[in-house]
């Protein structure tokens, strides 16, 4: 294994995590393909998606049930300022992680992190384990402790 993805099992022990990083056959870089990957409901796929604050410029981690796309609007109105796309090369050497890999724990730097509501209405969600062909299940109470995340409400 590569070592954005020992780093994710790395942060998950320092954070008291049990999981393990399970290898799909196939890369799993969309929601739907997690989900059938992972033979679970696409709602439990946790999407790690990096934005640029606009006025900022500090990267921002927004955790998004796989059901839905994130309400830039609301999101701006919580974070307090709009959000806007994080250059791929920026993302790669400040988090470590290449995007359909990006994991929720584990990131290099750190940042402000914000996650769904909607993900801790599952007993179980999957988060990407550190490369696109990577994910590893965990209870998503246990995740947000890990993250440190701020709930907010997407739909």
């Amino acid at each position: 294994m590569g070592k954005s993805v020992n780093r994710v099992k790395k942060a998950a022990l320092d954070a008291g995590l049990e999981i393990e990083i399970v290898t799909l056959p196939d890369s799993a870089r969309t929601a739907a393909q997690a989900a059938a990957a992972c033979d679970c409901h696409v709602g439990q796929i946790a999407k790690s998606m990096i934005f640029e604050g606009a006025s900022s410029g500090q990267l921002i981690l927004v955790l998004v049930s796989g059901a839905h796309d994130l309400d830039l609007i609301r999101a701006a109105r919580l974070i307090k300022e709009p959000l806007g796309r994080a250059d791929l090369k920026r993302i790669r050497t400040q988090t470590g992680f290449a995007i359909g890999g990006v994991a929720p724990i584990g990131h290099l730097c750190p940042m402000p992190t914000y996650m769904d509501a909607a993900l801790l209405e599952y007993e179980t969600i999957w988060g990407a384990g550190g490369a696109p062909e990577t994910v590893f299940e965990v209870a998503p109470d246990l995740l947000l402790r890990a993250t440190g995340a701020t709930v907010f409400e997407n739909t």
